[in-house]
């Protein structure tokens, strides 16, 4: 019964699909690990009831070819026998000749038990030697089985650094994203624009300010310029002032 129990036990996780346990898993890490323990255990489990099984199996190797040989050594000392009676009664000596004769008998009687002996140990051995192969086949299927878990084990192992590594960089490019208003570059460099828009500001407003006193000079020259010929109107009369004004002929 264990060993039916192993060999089952073989079957059903030489049949199992990796894959589709894999997707049904809430987390294939803890999926991974405990069938690696379970193929394990098993392999461990098969290969002691498989060497079990082949040493009764070359226990019955063994009888089975003692059995042949033995029957054929009683078959060559039957044969022995008998000749040796012959030449006996050939000789005149019926006594003697009868007498070899009975221990060809004992000796094909032997002969015969041997070889049913040997004839009822084959279906038992042609059976074991069936389970033996089996067994060893799931025991290369687990096997193979096993190495393929641990190739998917260390392949998402692999994967999710990776994937660990994607998420740190992501984090930590997302973090100085100068296109983010909320990081601290692109506040640093709001407060910069406001800076340089204030500077441009005070320049305008500083040119501004000289327009408008060069524009405040103008208008004291023609001012002055008034006050000027008023008073030479004061002083010279009309005249001076015609005389001063160019003449219309020139």
């Amino acid at each position: 019964m264990a060993k039916q129990s192993i060999f089952g036990r073989i079957s059903t996780l030489v049949r199992a699909n990796i894959n589709a346990l894999l997707d049904q898993a809430e987390d294939p890490q803890k999926m991974l690990d405990q069938l690696v323990r379970d193929y394990s255990n098993s392999i461990a489990d098969a290969e002691s009831a498989i060497a079990e099984t082949i040493g009764n199996l070359r226990l019955l190797e063994r009888d089975h070819q003692e059995d042949v040989q033995a029957a054929a050594e009683w078959g060559n000392k039957a044969l022995a026998a008998s000749r040796k009676g012959d030449e006996l009664r050939a000789a005149g000596n019926v006594g003697e000749a009868d007498k070899f004769d009975n221990l060809a008998k004992i000796a094909l009687q032997r002969q015969i038990t041997a070889e049913s002996e040997a004839k009822a140990a084959e279906p038992t051995i042609a059976s074991q030697t069936e389970v033996v192969d089996k067994l060893k086949d799931g025991l290369n299927g687990m096997k193979t089985k096993l190495e393929q878990l641990r190739s998917k084990r260390s392949e998402l192992l692999a994967r999710a650094k990776v994937a660990e590594a994607q998420n740190k960089v992501h984090d930590a490019v997302k973090s100085i994203d100068v296109l983010d208003p909320t990081s601290e570059l692109g506040r640093f460099e709001d407060k910069i624009r406001r800076e340089e828009a204030l500077a441009a500001g005070k320049q305008e407003l500083a040119a501004s300010s000289i327009d408008a006193q060069f524009n405040a000079l103008e208008d004291v020259g023609e001012l002055t310029e008034v006050e000027a010929r008023l008073a030479a109107l004061k002083t010279g009369g009309p005249q001076r002032a015609a005389i001063d004004a160019p003449s219309p002929d020139l």
